[in-house]
């Protein structure tokens, strides 16, 4: 069993919010850092602030077409350059789902080319919303993130039909390539949540809740 100091060096700690204050994202940010995890994933607009209070003392996170994934890839673009301008280190991008769905995957794939050569260095995960996508479609996007040269793909935006399941979890781990890593989101709501992805080989979570599941045994080291 892992610790939970070892699960949340996985997690993005996450708050998406529409409604997001700076306080909220204050609070994020001094429980990233106060339990090490492994990022903060946060609305575009409170990178630069983040940056400039929190320094190189946390790594953040932050969405691009975020949540309905189809804006034309030329605003993608020019979102993940402003964000790596303002201080982001990693980009969870969303694919066009409507392109997916009228099977247009390789126009996807190029999409995701184009915003990884736009992250250089920087971790690109690449969100498919797994709740809209048939099994067909979903080993599709496998084979799209992979060829396009992502660093990870993720289930889901949290704000979908449905979360991370373990199926879709265990269908990637089948069919992307050895250099794309997976990362859960949406509906991770307990430590044995948590502890089931990361056994089924995700290397990320994203969450808002695994701060306050840890907070009560974190302090006991288990």
């Amino acid at each position: 069993m892992m610790t939970t100091q070892e699960m949340l060096r996985h997690v993005d700690h996450t708050q998406l919010k529409a409604y997001a204050t700076w306080e909220d994202i204050q609070r994020l940010c001094d429980e990233a850092i106060q339990f090490q995890t492994a990022s903060v994933c946060v609305p575009p607009s409170y990178i630069r602030r983040i940056a400039d209070t929190y320094g190189d003392r946390i790594n953040i996170c932050t969405v691009v077409g975020f949540p309905l994934g189809y804006s034309v890839t030329e605003a993608k673009v020019a979102e993940v350059k402003q964000a790596l301008a303002d201080g982001c280190n990693e980009i969870d991008m969303v694919v066009n789902i409507s392109d997916v769905k009228n099977g247009l995957y390789d126009k996807v794939e190029e999409e995701i080319k184009t915003l990884k050569k736009a992250c250089g260095s920087h971790i690109l995960k690449v969100i498919i919303e797994t709740c809209y996508l048939t099994e067909e479609e979903k080993i599709a996007m496998c084979h799209a993130v992979t060829n396009a040269g992502a660093d990870y793909i993720k289930t889901s935006t949290g704000f979908g039909t449905d979360g991370a399941t373990p199926e879709d979890v265990k269908l990637f781990a089948k069919h992307i390539g050895p250099n794309v890593k997976i990362k859960a989101a949406g509906g991770v709501s307990s430590l044995e949540d948590l502890e089931l992805f990361l056994e089924l080989g995700c290397d990320r979570i994203g969450t808002s809740r695994a701060v306050g599941l840890c907070k009560g045994i974190a302090g006991n080291g288990y």
